[in-house]
């Protein structure tokens, strides 16, 4: 295969993934809503191209399948079958082999001809299926003809021209040709009215028309799907011919100002020269790669740590024009950064389509009915965010469903519907985003977990931890409180793999249950991983940075405890008491400190503590860097920065810092009870 089809039969498997990401999506919603019509033409639709693009792109046997897939889906649009459980199921199935075709996956023959007939033989049960009826020109063929196709009094003209540049993007007018074929009895002839004189002619334009006669009376709809690929950039006309009146269709393209309608001319029009491109719309997008966009980034990373350098020169300056023009400066990298940083956000519902079909899964093999709910799918997040969360929340909705959700004896018994519930949300809060999973499902039996946790020795029975806390041992390593394992759960691996990637994520994680009402697990989460807004502060005259939402407040350090061991103490805030950390203890650093220290409280999903130190410098946009492999292993920092001065502030992860003040407050609570 040559680059340019290597090229073609990239991007055909990446549109070909988002057409069975929706077709799938409109699978799950017929089988809530089975008489919608306009569903069924939508996947119907989504079929087609993926039909007719493996065929431009040499995906034959993908090809050959869809449109036995397509066949027996066509029977629903024309109301001689109706949508039922099985057949969602088997055109789930159905999508997971177009994804092994897809993929150029081995021996799939067989597959292939188990699931069609099985559909053949779900839509019409009382026809001998033995012998799978696969057509020889079975890509040639689009859609099974409609009963309002087959009448022989009316004969459908159509004259087609395609965009200029349809041959150099791979379009195939002998393809689209055969496709007419199919619905008939076909006269073809070719138009040259608009091909110029030789010297004006460009060989890679598509400059010629057809028309082809078709006996049959086509409808819009069969019309509108021979030509899906290349309505955009083509004029069309349509006219029938027997109908009583005699009619002249003409079928508008979608863009009307790229390609305006042709009317059937009396007479041939002067040749015409191709048409200069015009402007994309406002709607249309563009693919971009991944790479690109994280490129840009880096980029925006360093402007900003530019003009932070030019706002300290500028500062240490008194020059009213370069003033201005910092300001300007800054001005126009604000609105840079936050243009980049929205293109690489993105709705969390593009991974939620996903989960559904994973949910119906786990209903069917588990035999635990269940009503999967998602709430606020356009809410975004940074790419790098959504691509790396969607093997913890697997893990997260399995363990919903196999140890959260009752049998429906079980449900039934105690009072509640036989059918569970489990709703997967998102929304803002603040520079956050909280997703969060409920079920209605038994809730934590904090009793036994606490119970597994002293059997593994990750406490004592002496030990005075609050329920929350002793939730919280569920993400230790190798902690299940389930006695047999099975193929979803058991093994105490799950949940650790989510506490440590939304970690590596600088996120957090909240638990809330209520023994037999059911659990709710919230992750929280920033925006972006690029860009973030920062606490500039100073310990033994190192500079660090602390992530400003995970700052509460920030108060002066007692005079009382101005002196210590460097262990961990209490702070009374508001009738609270808040352990301490003193970083200078931490960071061994031997200087005296100084008279006045501040305490920056930060909070995290395991509680909150001070870091005491030693000045508050201000806040500041702070762009982050990862720290190297060799570096991998230091603990309590998330990453690194550059500052005006072109030095390198290392920043605090605030989640390590309270995971130690917690555990230091353990250990005292311990030492005290003994």
């Amino acid at each position: 295969m040559s680059g340019f089809d290597d090229m073609g039969a990239e991007i055909f498997r990446q549109e070909a993934s988002e057409l069975l990401q929706s077709i799938e999506k409109g699978l799950m919603d017929l089988e809530a809503t089975p008489g919608d019509t306009e569903l069924i033409n939508s996947i119907f639709r989504s079929m087609h191209t993926i039909k007719g693009s493996g065929a431009m792109f040499g995906f034959t046997e993908l090809s050959q399948f869809v449109h036995e897939f397509e066949t027996a889906f066509d029977d629903l649009r024309n109301g001689r079958a109706v949508v039922s459980k099985e057949l969602i199921g088997l055109s789930l199935q159905a999508c997971d082999q177009i994804g092994k075709l897809m993929d150029a996956a081995e021996n799939t023959e067989s597959d292939n001809q188990r699931i069609l007939a099985s559909l053949r033989q779900l839509m019409n049960p009382d026809v001998d299926h033995a012998e799978p009826d696969v057509p020889t020109e079975a890509v040639a063929d689009p859609v099974e003809q409609p009963e309002q196709t087959l009448s022989g009094d009316v004969t459908t003209v159509i004259r087609f021209w395609l965009g200029v540049d349809a041959l150099r993007l791979g379009s195939n007018p002998a393809l689209l040709i055969e496709e007419l074929r199919a619905f008939g009895d076909t006269k073809v002839r070719a138009l040259d009215d608009r091909i110029p004189t030789l010297g004006d002619l460009d060989p890679t334009d598509c400059l010629a028309g057809w028309e082809v006669e078709v006996a049959a009376n086509l409808s819009d709809d069969d019309i509108d799907m021979v030509f899906l690929f290349v309505r955009d950039e083509m004029d069309l006309t349509v006219e029938r011919r027997g109908a009583k009146p005699a009619a002249i269709d003409v079928v508008a393209p979608v863009h009307e100002a790229k390609t305006p309608v042709v009317e059937q001319p009396a007479a041939k029009p002067a040749p015409a020269k191709p048409q200069a491109a015009a402007a994309p719309s406002a709607g249309e997008t563009m693919r971009v790669a991944t790479e690109r966009l994280d490129e840009l980034m880096d980029r925006v990373g360093e402007l900003v740590i530019a003009e932070a350098r030019l706002n300290a020169l500028t500062g240490a300056s008194s020059d009213p024009a370069m003033m201005s023009v910092a300001e300007d400066i800054q001005r126009l990298i604000a609105g840079l950064r936050d243009a980049t940083m929205s293109m690489r956000m993105v709705p969390i519902g593009s991974i939620l389509g996903r989960f559904r079909r994973l949910m119906r899964d786990l209903s069917t093999s588990l035999n635990k009915p269940l009503e999967f709910v998602t709430v606020g799918e356009d809410t975004e997040l940074d790419k790098t965010v959504i691509e790396l969360l969607a093997d913890p929340l697997v893990h997260i909705l399995r363990n919903s469903v196999d140890h959260g959700l009752e049998t429906p004896e079980e449900r039934l018994a105690s009072g509640k519907p036989e059918s569970g519930t489990i709703e997967l949300g998102a929304r803002y809060s603040g520079a956050e985003v909280l997703i969060t999973v409920r079920d209605d499902g038994r809730g934590l039996n904090a009793q036994k977990i606490r119970e597994k946790a002293i059997s593994k020795g990750l406490m004592t029975e002496k030990d005075d931890l609050s329920d929350s806390e002793i939730y919280r041992m569920i993400f230790q390593p190798g902690f299940s409180t389930v006695d047999k394992v099975t193929e979803l759960s058991g093994r105490g691996v799950g949940m650790d793999v989510v506490m440590r990637t939304i970690a590596s994520l600088r996120g957090e994680i909240d638990l809330a249950s209520e023994l037999g009402q059911g659990t709710t697990l919230t992750l929280r989460l920033p925006l972006t991983l690029a860009i973030i807004d920062g606490m500039l502060i100073d310990v033994g005259g190192e500079r660090y940075t602390i992530p400003l939402a995970a700052v509460e407040e920030c108060v002066e350090l007692p005079a009382v405890h101005a002196v210590g061991n460097g262990g961990s103490s209490y702070l009374n805030i508001r009738g609270e008491l808040v352990p301490f950390l003193r970083l200078r203890h931490l960071f061994e650093i031997d200087s005296a400190p100084p008279d006045f220290q501040k305490v920056v409280v930060v909070s995290s999903a395991g509680g909150r503590v001070g870091l005491v130190v030693d000045r508050i410098i201000g806040n500041f946009q702070t762009v982050i860097k990862q720290l190297s492999q060799f570096h991998a292993d230091l603990k309590f920092f998330s990453g690194a920065t550059i500052l005006s001065d072109g030095t390198v502030a290392l920043i605090l992860d605030a989640t390590q810092l309270v995971a130690l003040g917690r555990d230091v407050e353990l250990r005292a609570r311990r030492e005290v009870a003994a």
